[in-house]
């Protein structure tokens, strides 16, 4: 399924003065893999000069890795000035002829990194509609930069080897989060309020849920990522098509 980016709504309210941040927490259910094997071509098809290996996937537990393919984060600009310049820098590096981490989160206005760690030349580029650009081929050892002024799910890719793809999810504002091993997250310092929590798995998509915070109680949001296809999930894609993202 291809994302091509967010619908967000202004949900977050403005902080209340004095008040008392709480956390938003959940557990991430995902009961059987949901990503599709991807096959590769021989590295003689598409590749010239100098042979590197295409690094292999360990052993992890496929449940635990489709959890791994899951951010959480509150829709929403952030109603603070001085957080909305929470601002990072992260990197995807290109090793083994593929994106290491496959998946990185940055708060909107964020800068990702792109070096090159192989012997052999790769030109990164992205069509998304939040960012799209080309960064052009360069050699092992060098790197570009790419800031992402808009929140959404920017999908990268290599022009030389179509094995290689990569996301950045761009979210509007610094309460994010990712599931640990056994599903569980966490959004630390919430101000009061009523929210919109979105849940997105790159295979599966966007699953939402309304949370209110209080002055003395954290809130919760289970998400259970479904894994059939079956009349809920086909109408869940007619309201992605029609909103242009999953709803759940």
């Amino acid at each position: 399924m291809r994302l091509r980016g967010l619908i967000l709504s202004c949900t977050i309210p403005a902080i209340a003065l004095g008040a008392q941040a709480q956390a938003i927490t959940g557990t991430i259910l995902i009961k059987k893999k949901l990503t599709r094997p991807s096959v590769t071509a021989s590295v003689s098809v598409y590749q010239r000069g100098t042979a590197v290996q295409l690094g292999e996937d360990t052993g992890q537990d496929p449940i635990a890795y489709e959890r791994s393919r899951v951010v959480i984060y509150l829709e929403g600009p952030s109603p603070d000035p001085q957080a909305q310049g929470d601002v990072m820098a992260q990197q995807i590096k290109q090793i083994d002829r593929r994106f290491t981490p496959e998946i990185v989160v940055v708060p909107v206005g964020s800068t990702v990194s792109f070096p090159n760690m192989d012997p052999i030349f790769h030109n990164i580029y992205s069509l998304s509609k939040p960012k799209s650009f080309d960064l052009g081929s360069y050699d092992k050892g060098q790197t570009r930069k790419v800031t992402f002024p808009k929140p959404g799910i920017v999908e990268v890719y290599c022009h030389l080897h179509p094995n290689m793809q990569a996301t950045v999810v761009v979210t509007p504002n610094r309460w994010y989060a990712r599931p640990d091993k056994d599903g569980q997250y966490r959004i630390p310092d919430v101000p009061p309020g009523q929210y919109t929590v979105v849940a997105w798995h790159k295979s599966a998509g966007f699953f939402r849920k309304t949370v209110v915070v209080s002055e003395d109680q954290n809130a919760a949001a289970d998400f259970f990522i479904p894994v059939d296809a079956g009349p809920d999930l086909e109408a869940g894609k007619v309201a992605a098509a029609a909103h242009g993202g999953g709803s759940r």
